[in-house]
């Protein structure tokens, strides 16, 4: 008995347990003495530990993220001018300067061909408010830049998706030449292949290019046509420039 009670109660050290004999020799006397804590009390079960984690979070998107991002294109959007016409010496700066007399500007673009180097007539304006962009339409549209008509309006809604391949793709095949020459004023509705066939009557024509806003399908109204020499050039100016192209008088000159 009194070994069965020492192994159970001695296990977590808590208390000691000793027998006194008495008067008696038929009894034992059972006394229980408590132990002085000391470090070492804990260590009846070292095999266990315990920590306490924080569960992750996943950051996830809410719908007022979302509709704050697309609010914020959307804001874009409505500031960013398009502006066409410009004559091919207006830089950045200058155009900014005439901006900036009817609204805040915000960034300014004027773009350039990457073959020729030269100025495509039309710029990008970002205002810093809806107001200054509606201030410059009002001020600017239809008026005249040096000596040039210029056109300003909100900037084209984005391409759909079944329309890039097309327009990648006529990209991908216009072949470019040092011999090639610049065609302005064209209707909206001529295309690459309209462009090219009309050139062929007086000429090999190597490729041709109706120039688009970017991000859209709109025509920039000018474009470009390549040829083999300086032969070809000479032809396709004095054939072609001045002449009747789907009801407009196009401008031909070397690029």
């Amino acid at each position: 008995m009194i070994t069965l009670y020492s192994s159970i109660l001695s296990q977590p050290n808590l208390i000691s347990l000793t027998s006194a004999p008495t008067t008696s020799s038929n009894h034992t006397i059972l006394s229980f003495k408590p132990i002085i804590p000391t470090t070492h009390v804990l260590n009846f079960l070292p095999s266990l530990s315990f920590s306490a984690t924080t569960p992750k979070r996943h950051r996830s998107l809410t719908p007022f993220a979302v509709a704050e991002e697309t609010s914020t294109v959307t804001d874009v959007a409505s500031r960013k001018l398009y502006v066409g016409n410009i004559p091919r010496t207006v830089n950045d700066a200058e155009l900014a300067n005439i901006i900036q007399e009817h609204g805040s500007v915000e960034k300014t673009e004027v773009m350039y061909d990457k073959y020729s180097g030269r100025s495509r007539r039309f710029a990008f304006v970002t205002m810093k408010t809806v107001e200054d962009a509606n201030a410059v339409i009002e001020k600017l549209n239809g008026t005249q830049i040096g000596g040039r008509e210029v056109k300003v309006n909100i900037t084209e809604k984005p391409l759909q998706t079944g329309d890039l391949p097309s327009l990648q793709s006529e990209e991908s095949e216009f072949i470019d030449s040092p011999y090639k020459v610049y065609v302005g004023n064209l209707a909206k509705k001529v295309t690459s292949d309209i462009l090219k066939n009309f050139f062929s009557e007086k000429g090999k024509v190597l490729s041709a290019k109706v120039s688009r806003v970017p991000g859209t399908s709109k025509s920039t109204g000018f474009g470009f046509v390549t040829f083999s020499s300086d032969e070809d050039v000479e032809t396709a100016i004095s054939s072609f420039n001045n002449s009747l192209l789907e009801g407009q008088n196009i401008r031909v000159n070397k690029a």
